[in-house]
Order: structure tokens, then sequence, then C-alpha cells
């Protein structure tokens, strides 16, 4: 079973930062690629960022590219999501999720309960 605990979010102004958790089973961080999309309300879900634990790769959409840094700590089967100078259009409910890294964007089949991020200009 996939298992996956968020932790992190909240309020900031912009320019602010914000750090992301998302704990895993050692399967899960083993197995999948691990990373967080969001969704604000009236808008489509947007991929953000993964991390694939087997050999460290990353993704990142555009849009945060520069500003958001995801890592993984193998020790403790948890990602992390650092989100630096943000903008309240980063302002949504971010999911992590369990899946696959394809060449331009991360694919998900498993995600967690969700975590607020809101920025205020």
């Amino acid at each position: 079973e996939v298992q996956l605990v968020e932790s992190g979010g909240g309020l900031v102004q912009a320019g602010g930062s914000l750090r992301l958790s998302c704990a895993a089973s050692k399967r899960t961080f083993d197995d999948y690629a691990i990373g967080w999309f969001r969704q604000a309300p009236g808008k489509e879900r947007e991929g953000v960022s993964c991390f694939a634990s087997s050999d460290g790769s990353t993704y990142y959409a555009d849009s945060v590219k520069g500003r958001f840094t995801i890592s993984g700590d193998n020790a403790k089967n948890t990602v992390y999501l650092q989100m630096n100078s943000l903008k309240p259009e980063d302002t949504a409910v971010y999911y992590c999720a369990a899946g696959v890294m394809l060449l331009h964007s991360c694919e998900y089949d498993y995600w967690g309960q969700g975590t607020q991020v809101s920025v205020s200009s």
C-alpha cells in the first residue's frame, strides 16, 4: 500500500519561503518517483516537481524553475520541496504524489490529502 504523509504549507507573504515534506515508506520511496502537483480553485491541476531516488533525477515545471528545489532524504524516506520567492499565483492545494518520471513531466498514481499553501500580496 502506498502511503504519503504531507506536512508543511501555510500562509506566507509574497517573496517568502515555505518547505513541504512528504514521508513515504521505504518501498514507495525506492520504487516510485515522488513529487508534488498543485490545484488552485477554478484551475487545472499542475505538476510542480518530482524526484526519483533511483538516480536523483528531478523535474520542475517552468513556472517554478529557479525558485523551488526538490530533494530526497534516503535515510528518512522523505522528499522535500523548498519553495522560495513565493508569488500569489503559487497559492493552491499542494499534493504529494507517487508515480513515474517521464521525459518532460511526472505522472502519478497515488497522492496524499493535500496541504494548503497561501501566498498573500
